[in-house]
Protein backbone atom coordinates (compact mmCIF):
# COMPACT_ATOMS: atom_id res chain seq x y z
CA UNK A 1 0.00 0.00 0.00
CA UNK A 2 1.14 3.14 -1.18
CA UNK A 3 1.70 6.48 1.01
CA UNK A 4 0.73 7.65 4.37
CA UNK A 5 -1.27 4.53 5.16
CA UNK A 6 1.52 2.84 5.05
CA UNK A 7 1.29 2.84 8.85
CA UNK A 8 -1.33 0.75 9.19
CA UNK A 9 0.94 -2.03 8.61
CA UNK A 10 2.22 -4.30 10.95
CA UNK A 11 5.17 -5.84 9.28
CA UNK A 12 6.53 -8.46 11.66
CA UNK A 13 3.82 -8.35 14.14
CA UNK A 14 1.05 -9.74 11.38
CA UNK A 15 0.69 -13.46 10.96
CA UNK A 16 -0.21 -13.13 7.11
CA UNK A 17 1.22 -10.03 5.15
CA UNK A 18 0.38 -8.82 1.46
CA UNK A 19 2.15 -6.24 -0.26
CA UNK A 20 1.18 -4.91 -4.00
CA UNK A 21 -0.79 -7.74 -4.75
CA UNK A 22 -1.62 -8.40 -8.68
CA UNK A 23 -3.26 -11.43 -10.03
CA UNK A 24 -4.20 -11.09 -13.41
CA UNK A 25 -5.94 -13.59 -16.17
CA UNK A 26 -5.42 -13.71 -19.73
CA UNK A 27 -8.41 -14.36 -22.16
CA UNK A 28 -9.12 -13.68 -25.78
CA UNK A 29 -10.74 -10.11 -24.93
CA UNK A 30 -7.73 -9.17 -23.41
CA UNK A 31 -5.69 -8.98 -19.62
CA UNK A 32 -8.20 -8.74 -16.97
CA UNK A 33 -6.64 -7.77 -13.53
CA UNK A 34 -8.90 -8.77 -10.60
CA UNK A 35 -6.95 -7.79 -7.98
CA UNK A 36 -4.58 -4.44 -8.75
CA UNK A 37 -1.98 -3.97 -5.87
CA UNK A 38 -3.84 -4.55 -2.32
CA UNK A 39 -1.57 -4.77 0.96
CA UNK A 40 -3.02 -5.66 4.10
CA UNK A 41 -1.93 -7.80 7.49
CA UNK A 42 -3.83 -9.76 9.90
CA UNK A 43 -2.30 -9.84 13.09
CA UNK A 44 -2.53 -13.36 14.65
CA UNK A 45 -5.83 -14.17 16.26
CA UNK A 46 -7.95 -11.75 14.24
CA UNK A 47 -10.48 -11.98 11.72
CA UNK A 48 -9.86 -9.67 8.84
CA UNK A 49 -13.30 -9.60 6.77
CA UNK A 50 -13.12 -8.93 3.01
CA UNK A 51 -16.58 -7.20 1.61
CA UNK A 52 -17.78 -6.12 -1.88
CA UNK A 53 -19.89 -6.70 -4.76
CA UNK A 54 -19.30 -9.94 -6.97
CA UNK A 55 -16.44 -9.52 -9.20
CA UNK A 56 -14.61 -7.28 -6.78
CA UNK A 57 -12.00 -9.72 -6.21
CA UNK A 58 -12.21 -10.80 -3.09
CA UNK A 59 -12.42 -14.43 -4.21
CA UNK A 60 -9.17 -14.14 -5.93
CA UNK A 61 -7.70 -12.08 -3.15
CA UNK A 62 -8.54 -15.25 -0.95
CA UNK A 63 -6.91 -17.81 -2.98
CA UNK A 64 -3.80 -16.04 -4.22
CA UNK A 65 -2.91 -15.54 -0.63
CA UNK A 66 -2.84 -19.19 -0.44
CA UNK A 67 -1.38 -19.54 -4.01
CA UNK A 68 -4.51 -21.43 -5.05
CA UNK A 69 -4.47 -18.75 -8.00
CA UNK A 70 -0.85 -17.93 -8.81
CA UNK A 71 -0.06 -13.80 -7.87
CA UNK A 72 1.42 -12.18 -10.79
CA UNK A 73 3.11 -9.42 -8.53
CA UNK A 74 3.68 -8.74 -5.02
CA UNK A 75 4.96 -10.37 -2.46
CA UNK A 76 2.98 -12.82 0.26
CA UNK A 77 4.36 -13.70 3.78
CA UNK A 78 3.38 -16.18 6.19
CA UNK A 79 4.79 -15.94 9.51
CA UNK A 80 7.47 -13.91 7.95
CA UNK A 81 8.19 -16.25 5.33
CA UNK A 82 7.28 -15.75 1.49
CA UNK A 83 5.16 -18.05 0.48
CA UNK A 84 4.95 -16.52 -3.36
CA UNK A 85 8.46 -17.98 -3.82
CA UNK A 86 8.25 -20.93 -1.87
CA UNK A 87 8.71 -24.22 -4.01
CA UNK A 88 6.36 -27.13 -4.94
CA UNK A 89 7.77 -29.06 -1.73
CA UNK A 90 7.82 -26.16 0.93
CA UNK A 91 4.48 -24.81 -0.52
CA UNK A 92 3.32 -28.45 0.44
CA UNK A 93 4.47 -28.13 3.69
CA UNK A 94 2.77 -25.16 4.52
CA UNK A 95 -0.22 -25.33 3.56
CA UNK A 96 -0.87 -27.98 6.30
CA UNK A 97 -0.96 -24.51 8.86
CA UNK A 98 -3.07 -22.62 5.73
CA UNK A 99 -6.11 -23.86 4.69
CA UNK A 100 -9.51 -23.03 3.11
CA UNK A 101 -13.56 -23.21 2.96
CA UNK A 102 -14.97 -23.08 -0.16
CA UNK A 103 -17.96 -21.31 -0.97
CA UNK A 104 -20.11 -24.25 -2.27
CA UNK A 105 -20.14 -27.13 0.17
CA UNK A 106 -20.68 -29.49 -1.63
CA UNK A 107 -18.97 -29.12 -5.16
CA UNK A 108 -16.22 -28.61 -2.80
CA UNK A 109 -16.37 -32.56 -1.22
CA UNK A 110 -15.25 -35.57 -3.57
CA UNK A 111 -18.37 -37.16 -4.19
CA UNK A 112 -16.77 -41.11 -4.02
CA UNK A 113 -15.33 -40.31 -0.94
CA UNK A 114 -16.54 -40.62 2.68
CA UNK A 115 -16.77 -38.37 4.94
CA UNK A 116 -14.16 -40.17 6.98
CA UNK A 117 -12.21 -40.26 3.93
CA UNK A 118 -12.59 -36.93 3.09
CA UNK A 119 -11.58 -35.90 6.66
CA UNK A 120 -8.84 -37.59 6.83
CA UNK A 121 -7.31 -37.11 3.07
CA UNK A 122 -4.97 -34.41 4.25
CA UNK A 123 -3.74 -36.54 7.16
CA UNK A 124 -3.16 -39.21 4.51
CA UNK A 125 -0.74 -37.16 2.36
CA UNK A 126 1.21 -36.08 5.95
CA UNK A 127 2.13 -39.56 6.34
CA UNK A 128 0.32 -39.75 9.64
CA UNK A 129 -0.54 -43.49 11.17
CA UNK A 130 -3.86 -44.70 10.99
CA UNK A 131 -5.36 -44.79 14.30
CA UNK A 132 -3.97 -41.92 15.21
CA UNK A 133 -6.10 -40.32 11.64
CA UNK A 134 -9.30 -42.34 12.72
CA UNK A 135 -8.83 -40.49 16.18
CA UNK A 136 -8.48 -36.78 14.90
CA UNK A 137 -11.07 -37.75 12.32
CA UNK A 138 -13.19 -38.50 15.41
CA UNK A 139 -12.23 -35.72 17.53
CA UNK A 140 -13.22 -32.79 14.43
CA UNK A 141 -16.05 -34.24 13.26
CA UNK A 142 -17.30 -33.89 16.97
CA UNK A 143 -16.28 -30.78 17.34
CA UNK A 144 -18.10 -29.72 14.58
CA UNK A 145 -21.52 -31.63 15.56
CA UNK A 146 -21.47 -34.77 13.57
CA UNK A 147 -21.47 -38.25 14.99
CA UNK A 148 -18.99 -40.23 13.85
CA UNK A 149 -20.91 -43.39 13.95
CA UNK A 150 -23.81 -41.74 11.81
CA UNK A 151 -21.80 -39.68 9.40
CA UNK A 152 -17.90 -41.23 9.08
CA UNK A 153 -19.51 -43.71 5.98
CA UNK A 154 -21.83 -40.87 4.12
CA UNK A 155 -21.43 -39.51 1.16
CA UNK A 156 -21.44 -35.99 0.53
CA UNK A 157 -24.67 -36.32 -1.99
CA UNK A 158 -26.34 -37.76 1.49
CA UNK A 159 -25.81 -33.98 3.38
CA UNK A 160 -27.14 -31.58 3.82
CA UNK A 161 -25.93 -28.04 3.32
CA UNK A 162 -25.47 -27.37 6.33
CA UNK A 163 -23.71 -30.74 7.19
CA UNK A 164 -21.34 -30.42 3.83
CA UNK A 165 -20.53 -26.93 5.21
CA UNK A 166 -19.39 -28.67 8.52
CA UNK A 167 -17.52 -31.49 6.90
CA UNK A 168 -15.57 -29.43 4.80
CA UNK A 169 -14.79 -27.02 8.17
CA UNK A 170 -13.47 -30.35 10.03
CA UNK A 171 -11.65 -31.41 6.60
CA UNK A 172 -9.68 -27.77 7.11
CA UNK A 173 -9.30 -28.35 11.31
CA UNK A 174 -7.64 -32.10 10.94
CA UNK A 175 -4.65 -30.04 10.20
CA UNK A 176 -4.63 -28.00 12.98
CA UNK A 177 -3.91 -25.08 10.51
CA UNK A 178 -2.90 -21.23 12.18
CA UNK A 179 -4.64 -19.80 8.86
CA UNK A 180 -8.15 -20.62 8.12
CA UNK A 181 -9.66 -18.57 4.70
CA UNK A 182 -13.14 -18.75 4.60
CA UNK A 183 -14.82 -17.93 1.40
CA UNK A 184 -18.46 -16.55 1.00
CA UNK A 185 -19.20 -19.87 3.66
CA UNK A 186 -22.35 -19.20 4.49
CA UNK A 187 -23.91 -17.58 1.19
CA UNK A 188 -25.66 -20.95 0.00
CA UNK A 189 -26.66 -21.36 3.64
CA UNK A 190 -30.54 -20.86 4.50
CA UNK A 191 -30.82 -17.85 6.79
CA UNK A 192 -30.99 -20.52 10.03
CA UNK A 193 -27.91 -22.40 9.36
CA UNK A 194 -25.89 -19.83 8.52
CA UNK A 195 -25.78 -18.62 12.28
CA UNK A 196 -25.17 -21.92 13.46
CA UNK A 197 -22.37 -21.86 11.23
CA UNK A 198 -20.76 -18.46 11.89
CA UNK A 199 -21.16 -19.64 15.39
CA UNK A 200 -19.56 -22.75 15.19
CA UNK A 201 -16.49 -20.60 12.88
CA UNK A 202 -16.13 -18.74 16.21
CA UNK A 203 -16.18 -21.15 18.54
CA UNK A 204 -13.47 -22.49 16.34
CA UNK A 205 -11.61 -19.92 16.34
CA UNK A 206 -11.07 -19.41 19.72
CA UNK A 207 -10.60 -23.68 20.38
CA UNK A 208 -7.87 -23.24 17.76
CA UNK A 209 -6.30 -19.94 17.75
CA UNK A 210 -7.09 -19.67 14.62
CA UNK A 211 -6.41 -16.52 12.95
CA UNK A 212 -9.20 -16.06 10.05
CA UNK A 213 -9.59 -14.38 6.75
CA UNK A 214 -13.35 -13.77 5.99
CA UNK A 215 -14.91 -13.10 2.57
CA UNK A 216 -18.44 -12.84 2.32
CA UNK A 217 -21.27 -9.88 0.56
CA UNK A 218 -22.95 -10.04 3.65
CA UNK A 219 -22.48 -7.23 5.06
CA UNK A 220 -24.17 -8.36 8.25
CA UNK A 221 -22.32 -11.54 8.60
CA UNK A 222 -18.81 -9.96 7.79
CA UNK A 223 -19.71 -7.33 10.67
CA UNK A 224 -20.65 -9.97 13.34
CA UNK A 225 -17.37 -11.93 12.89
CA UNK A 226 -14.82 -9.87 12.00
CA UNK A 227 -12.05 -7.42 13.76
CA UNK A 228 -10.98 -5.82 10.65
CA UNK A 229 -12.88 -4.97 7.38
CA UNK A 230 -10.88 -4.34 4.08
CA UNK A 231 -13.51 -3.15 1.42
CA UNK A 232 -12.82 -3.92 -1.98
CA UNK A 233 -14.17 -2.56 -5.40
CA UNK A 234 -13.01 -3.71 -8.95
CA UNK A 235 -9.86 -5.17 -7.85
CA UNK A 236 -8.90 -2.30 -5.79
CA UNK A 237 -8.85 -1.20 -1.79
CA UNK A 238 -11.24 1.10 -1.43
CA UNK A 239 -11.55 1.10 2.66
CA UNK A 240 -9.62 -0.54 5.35
CA UNK A 241 -10.10 -0.69 9.19
CA UNK A 242 -11.60 -1.32 12.61
CA UNK A 243 -15.08 -3.27 11.96
CA UNK A 244 -17.25 -0.92 14.36
CA UNK A 245 -14.99 2.33 12.69
CA UNK A 246 -15.80 1.03 8.98
CA UNK A 247 -19.26 0.47 9.77
CA UNK A 248 -19.99 3.44 11.87
CA UNK A 249 -18.65 6.39 10.51
CA UNK A 250 -17.68 4.63 6.54
CA UNK A 251 -15.08 7.09 4.76
CA UNK A 252 -15.38 5.74 0.94
CA UNK A 253 -18.63 6.89 -0.54
CA UNK A 254 -18.60 2.81 -2.02
CA UNK A 255 -18.55 2.02 1.35
CA UNK A 256 -21.59 4.32 2.44
CA UNK A 257 -23.23 2.67 -0.45
CA UNK A 258 -22.49 -0.56 0.47
CA UNK A 259 -24.18 0.10 3.93
CA UNK A 260 -27.30 2.09 2.68
CA UNK A 261 -28.51 -0.89 0.88
CA UNK A 262 -28.64 -2.85 3.76
CA UNK A 263 -32.50 -2.90 4.59
CA UNK A 264 -32.87 -1.34 8.43
CA UNK A 265 -35.68 -1.40 10.71
CA UNK A 266 -34.23 2.00 12.01
CA UNK A 267 -35.31 4.39 9.61
CA UNK A 268 -33.93 7.52 10.99
CA UNK A 269 -30.40 6.24 10.61
CA UNK A 270 -30.79 4.41 7.83
CA UNK A 271 -30.25 5.61 4.29
CA UNK A 272 -27.02 8.72 4.08
CA UNK A 273 -27.41 8.92 -0.09
CA UNK A 274 -27.16 9.64 -2.28
CA UNK A 275 -27.84 6.39 -4.19
CA UNK A 276 -25.16 5.03 -6.84
CA UNK A 277 -25.58 5.14 -10.73
CA UNK A 278 -24.74 3.11 -13.33
CA UNK A 279 -23.35 -0.21 -13.61
CA UNK A 280 -19.65 -1.23 -13.07
CA UNK A 281 -17.46 -0.86 -15.36
CA UNK A 282 -15.18 -4.08 -17.12
CA UNK A 283 -12.36 -5.02 -15.85
CA UNK A 284 -11.03 -5.50 -19.05
CA UNK A 285 -11.18 -1.57 -19.40
CA UNK A 286 -11.31 -0.06 -16.09
CA UNK A 287 -11.57 3.73 -15.63
CA UNK A 288 -8.63 5.87 -15.29
CA UNK A 289 -7.95 7.38 -11.78
CA UNK A 290 -10.37 6.44 -9.54
CA UNK A 291 -11.71 2.96 -10.44
CA UNK A 292 -15.51 4.27 -8.37
CA UNK A 293 -15.12 7.68 -10.14
CA UNK A 294 -17.84 6.86 -12.71
CA UNK A 295 -20.49 6.06 -10.13
CA UNK A 296 -19.46 8.16 -7.25
CA UNK A 297 -21.95 11.04 -6.48
CA UNK A 298 -19.19 13.51 -5.05
CA UNK A 299 -16.66 12.24 -7.82
CA UNK A 300 -14.61 15.84 -9.52
CA UNK A 301 -11.97 16.66 -12.30
CA UNK A 302 -9.61 15.16 -9.71
CA UNK A 303 -11.17 11.62 -9.39
CA UNK A 304 -10.42 11.23 -13.33
CA UNK A 305 -6.87 11.88 -13.63
CA UNK A 306 -4.85 11.01 -10.41
CA UNK A 307 -5.65 7.33 -8.81
CA UNK A 308 -6.20 8.12 -4.99
CA UNK A 309 -3.49 6.44 -1.83
CA UNK A 310 -4.53 4.65 1.21
CA UNK A 311 -4.74 7.01 3.86
CA UNK A 312 -5.39 7.34 7.14
CA UNK A 313 -8.66 9.29 8.36
CA UNK A 314 -8.96 8.12 11.98
CA UNK A 315 -6.81 5.87 13.89
CA UNK A 316 -7.24 2.28 12.97
CA UNK A 317 -9.14 3.82 10.16
CA UNK A 318 -7.59 4.11 6.08
CA UNK A 319 -9.44 5.36 2.88
CA UNK A 320 -8.33 5.09 -0.60
CA UNK A 321 -10.56 8.52 -1.70
CA UNK A 322 -9.56 11.83 -2.52
CA UNK A 323 -12.79 13.52 -0.65
CA UNK A 324 -13.58 11.04 2.17
CA UNK A 325 -16.75 11.68 3.92
CA UNK A 326 -16.86 12.82 7.54
CA UNK A 327 -13.07 13.52 8.14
Amino acid sequence: MAGSGDAHLRGGEALLSVRDLVVEYAGDAGVVQAVSGISFDVLPGDTLGIVGESGCGKSTTGRAVLRLNEPSRGTIEFRGERIDRAGPARLRALRREMQMVFQDPVASLNPRRTVKNIVEEGLVIGGMAAQERAARSAAVLAQVGLDQERFAATLPRQLSGGQAQRVAIARALALEPRLLVCDEPVSALDVSVQAKTLNLIEELKTAYELTVVFIAHDLGVVRAVSDDVMVMYLGKMCEFGDADLVYDRPAHPYTRALLDSVPLLDTEHGFGGPALEGDIPSPLAPPSGCRFRTRCPFAAERCAVSEPEVRRVREDQYVACHFPLDT
